[in-house]
């Protein structure tokens, strides 16, 4: 028995945005069946129920999508009734959400706080950076409406952090960004970068994020972040916060950032499972939580070798002065050669020029910590 993560689409990839960078769009446009629908209450139930018959001491829904509060707020109420009955064991149980903050009011936050969801609300920078790719399905913008589901979380004392899809758009206004959101109150940051379609040569979108601009986004948020390490105001931005830790010998908490996939659980509306949220293909259905248990689809992940995969590291990558900070990356980012093994990160530009440019105080940092 093991910690176990669930990532759970109650409503499929169904969403009320047409973000241009949308990945799991992407994903779901090959497979034979695109949309799974709405999770049944059926469906909710046997994720719940097997999740916590398999956990060791502690499990995580990670309630995602599309947009999963499309299914409704009875919805993650009975999720919630739901733990408590099958929590026998007395497991660790986390909740979280992560949202467009468009359909979050009043019943919503207290919901959230009242049970202890943990919400990540996608928010990309300012305005003109933000409604560049996040429009809803009329075409207008929705930065307005999610700036203020980010008040109301912050009105209701919800804990929450802050998503940011790191492209073209927004890798050019680091300094305006980091000092909206520090205007903000918003004090727990995630900067994710983008994603060009599965198997697509990078690069060739309107959003596409270059290696050097990744580089030089990284490297000038670091510097305002570390202007505020040093005067004690700094948010908490998980990349960076990860990279001292991994100094300190502390291994990463993001699985990104491991160079070995973790074990994940992303469960489709339809209970479905597949071994990361980027790989939601046909191909990877390692079974279902209506047919099958945990260990049965963990036993099919071996089969497939989809984490042994990930373990390989290009030889120009090991021997980079910066493969003990970097770690090769996420597989998502490695496309494979034609034997199928895993590349070349497609931002090693970016990670050199990062960590060339805040080594010195990255150490400081953890050395002032340890």
């Amino acid at each position: 028995m093991q910690n176990v993560y669930l990532l759970v689409k109650p409503a499929s990839g169904r969403c009320q945005l047409r973000c241009g960078y949308c990945f799991y769009r992407d994903e779901t446009l090959p497979r034979q069946t695109r949309d799974r629908g709405f999770m049944t209450l059926s469906t909710l139930e046997a994720v719940v129920r097997e999740g916590l018959a398999y956990a060791g001491r502690e499990v995580t829904f990670a309630f995602q999508g599309g947009e999963p509060t499309l299914a409704g707020l009875p919805f993650f109420e009975a999720a919630v009734r739901l733990q408590k009955q099958y929590n026998t064991r007395g497991v660790k149980v986390n909740n979280t959400l992560q949202t467009n903050g468009l359909l979050l009011d009043g019943a919503w936050a207290a919901f959230l706080r009242g049970n202890g969801f943990l919400v990540g609300l996608s928010l990309d920078g300012v305005a003109a950076t933000h409604d560049a790719n996040r429009p809803d399905t009329a075409g207008q913008g929705t930065f307005a409406r999610t700036l203020q589901a980010a008040k109301l979380l912050q009105a209701h004392n919800v804990e929450f952090n802050i998503l940011t899809v790191v492209n073209r758009q927004t890798a050019e206004a680091a300094a305006e960004i980091y000092g909206f959101y520090k205007a903000q109150g918003f004090s727990w940051l995630q900067f994710i970068p983008c994603l060009d379609p599965i198997g697509e040569a990078p690069g060739g979108r309107a959003y596409s994020l270059s290696p050097a601009d990744y580089g030089r986004f990284l490297t000038d948020t670091f510097d305002l972040w570390y202007r505020d390490v040093k005067q004690g105001t700094q948010p908490f931005i998980r990349q960076f916060e990860n990279y001292v830790g991994m100094l300190l010998g502390l291994p990463p908490e993001a699985c990104g950032m491991r160079g070995v996939c973790g074990l994940q659980h992303a469960v489709e509306a339809d209970g479905a499972v597949y071994p990361c949220d980027f790989y939601v293909t046909d191909a990877l259905r390692l079974g279902s939580l209506n047919e099958n248990t945990l260990a049965e689809i963990n036993a099919r992940r071996r089969q497939t070798g989809f984490v042994e995969a990930s373990a390989f590291i290009h030889e120009r990558c090991r021997a980079c002065r910066w493969f003990p900070l970097c770690r090769g990356g996420c597989r998502r980012h490695r496309p494979p050669d034609e034997a199928g093994r895993l590349g070349l990160n497609i931002f090693c530009e970016s990670y050199r020029m990062f960590f060339a440019h805040a080594i010195e105080g990255l150490t400081e940092i953890a050395d002032g910590i340890r």
